[in-house]
């Protein structure tokens, strides 16, 4: 699956949230987001739109960490 080039941050925390993340601190032009299953956080910026490199390494990050791929992941957040 392709990577969206118009998604934001408020796009990409709410796709994160379904999953099992939440917004645990702002700080300047950065949100903390962290999930307890399995135990991880993540930072994304508070950016519009994000960088596509920016995305597929938050993508990439959250994938490996709920053992899946960053192509299935996208269907889950973008269905």
């Amino acid at each position: 699956m392709k990577m969206p080039r118009d998604m934001d941050a408020a796009q990409l925390i709410k796709a994160l949230q379904r999953v099992g993340y939440r917004v645990v601190r702002r700080s300047g032009s950065h949100i903390r987001l962290q999930c307890d299953e399995p135990p991880h956080s993540v930072t994304i910026p508070n950016h519009s739109p994000l960088r596509i490199g920016t995305l597929s390494a938050i993508l990439g990050d959250v994938a490996s960490k709920m053992g899946t791929t960053r192509e299935a992941l996208l269907k889950v957040l973008l269905s």
